[in-house]
């Protein structure tokens, strides 16, 4: 990773840091793979407009603690760099402006969709403040980029914004409404990164099984997938950021079904597993739906894996609506969970629902994570002995095409597939050794 770059990954609830050279502003990013992609656009924008000094902290909203976290990071900055240019943007900056412009730690705030366009970076600092209505954003340009510092994939933004109003959510009022990238423009950008030289492309966006509606022709996410693989055919790896489990169209079915390239890992956005909770998040899939895609995937590539985000303890939850989430994890054999226990976010519905008391809450997401570390375990066991392709990364780690993190056993460059023979499960990894 660059020493100028920062990840905070919520969602696996750890903090990632590692240091190589380079110059240049630095990058605080908070959240998805989605500001991963966008810190990425943004550090180009300030370096050319000079802002070589500067700590620009890219937010995330999708709880509480998020927000609280990105507060903190600010303070830590300027406490750490008495005369930096601190520039917050992100999720967060953009619903709440006027509260981080009001830090005195914080020289400028960027809104979310101006944060991408190279002019906003070189307006005078005493535009202090820099958002507008994210709602009347209608286009999601292309940001054509060269390569990312940090990572061994690379994260193509094909969506942004979202037209769904779950209960417990507040990212459609950051992002505004779906907008998609137009199939050329992912073209151009994917067929870039891989002459770069990267083996595995990972396509990204707040809702990215709801592609298409707002393009020409009206294409769906399998049909632009299907287009991009036959057009930048030397793609070695795709994969796919969290997917609806009701939005699978027919096209990417196929590709599930037939494209080796196509990773065999899909992640849902499942965040629960109980029809009447669903209701209350007024989802647009139930339980049956999880479970119909699970068997579906698996008949079409029997060695499909699963992720899932779950949110725990969401308001009115009850102990037998919790068992059907647990259960329905079991069954599904959900490999990767991303648990969240609920965080109530001022401006949405379920933050004046009744609320679960945030001991039992936190207990639920425990009780979830646990038995994530079961049916992962399950999968890594089931891998020793298997020979395997594994993509390289920082720190002498590696992802198998099932995303398994694998520890090297010897210093390879990230982003590098080699073949390894598993060996054994130490924790939530897999050893092995490299192999010809």
């Amino acid at each position: 990773m660059n020493k100028n770059e920062e990840i905070i990954d919520l969602p696996d609830a750890a903090i990632q840091l590692a240091q190589q050279s380079g110059e240049g502003p630095r990058l605080i990013t908070f959240g998805c793979r989605l500001n991963i992609y966008e810190s990425e656009v943004m550090k180009d924008h300030a370096k050319k407009a000079g802002l070589d000094d500067a700590i620009i902290i890219n937010t995330c909203a999708v709880t509480n603690e998020a927000v609280l976290k990105a507060r903190q990071a600010i303070r830590r900055a300027r406490r750490e760099n008495p005369q930096a240019q601190i520039i917050v943007t992100g999720c967060a900056a953009q619903i709440n402006p006027e509260s981080f412009g009001a830090m005195p730690e914080v020289s400028r705030v960027i809104g979310n969709d101006l944060k991408l366009k190279a002019e906003a970076w070189s307006l005078p600092a005493a535009e202090r403040i820099q958002v507008n209505d994210i709602m009347a954003v209608r286009e999601t340009a292309s940001h054509m980029i060269s390569g990312f510092d940090s990572h061994a994939r690379a994260f193509v933004q094909v969506q942004n914004g979202c037209d769904h109003r779950c209960t417990f959510c507040i990212i459609p009022f950051a992002r505004g409404n779906s907008r998609s990238v137009a199939m050329g423009e992912i073209v151009g950008q994917v067929k870039k990164l891989v002459e770069s030289g990267y083996q595995e492309i990972v396509l990204t966006g707040v809702d990215i099984t709801s592609y298409g509606p707002d393009l020409p022709g009206q294409p769906t996410l399998g049909q632009m997938m299907r287009r991009l693989l036959a057009l930048v055919p030397d793609i070695k790896r795709l994969r796919l950021s969290s997917l609806d489990p009701v939005e699978i169209d027919e096209d990417l079915w196929r590709l599930i079904a037939e494209e080796p390239r196509l990773m065999p890992h899909l992640h849902l956005s499942m965040q629960a597993g109980d029809d009447m909770v669903l209701k209350r998040m007024k989802r647009r899939h139930l339980c049956k739906d999880l479970f119909e895609v699970c068997e579906k995937a698996r008949s079409l590539r029997p060695d499909m894996v699963f992720g899932a985000d779950i949110i725990a303890g969401f308001p009115t939850e009850t102990d037998a609506m919790f068992d059907n989430t647990f259960n329905a994890v079991k069954e599904c054999d959900l490999t990767f969970l991303h648990v969240f226990p609920y965080s109530p976010r001022q401006g949405t519905p379920a933050a004046r629902m009744p609320q679960v008391n945030g001991k039992l809450r936190k207990e639920r997401a425990k009780q979830l994570r646990e038995l994530g570390g079961v049916l992962l375990n399950k999968h890594l066991e089931g891998l020793v002995g298997k020979t395997l392709p594994v993509l390289s990364e920082r720190n002498n780690k590696g992802r198998t095409e099932y995303f398994s993190e694998v520890a090297l056993d010897s210093d390879i460059p990230p982003g590098k597939i080699i073949r390894m023979k598993m060996e054994s499960v130490e924790g939530d990894l897999l050893k092995g050794r490299v192999v010809a």
